[in-house]
């Protein structure tokens, strides 16, 4: 019986080299600013939006067991 296993981690080294490498080629070195600029944007709101999720879920629970 042969069985395959997928080991996923995170890359290495050398690995981030060709990762950096790579996105350079594709987007320029003057387009990097403004990938960057907005993927921490994105992450911004994505934090943003969790947290307003997790203070309605709070506030769902406080209202229906209220503390005595």
């Amino acid at each position: 019986m042969i069985t395959t296993q997928f080991l996923i981690s995170m890359p290495g080294g050398g690995e981030w080299l060709w990762i950096v490498l790579g996105v350079i080629v594709l987007f320029g070195g003057k387009k990097l600013p403004e990938l960057a600029k907005g993927i921490g944007k994105g992450i911004r709101e994505f934090k943003e939006a969790k947290e307003g999720v997790k203070a309605e879920f709070e506030d769902g629970l406080k209202k229906e067991h209220p503390v005595s």
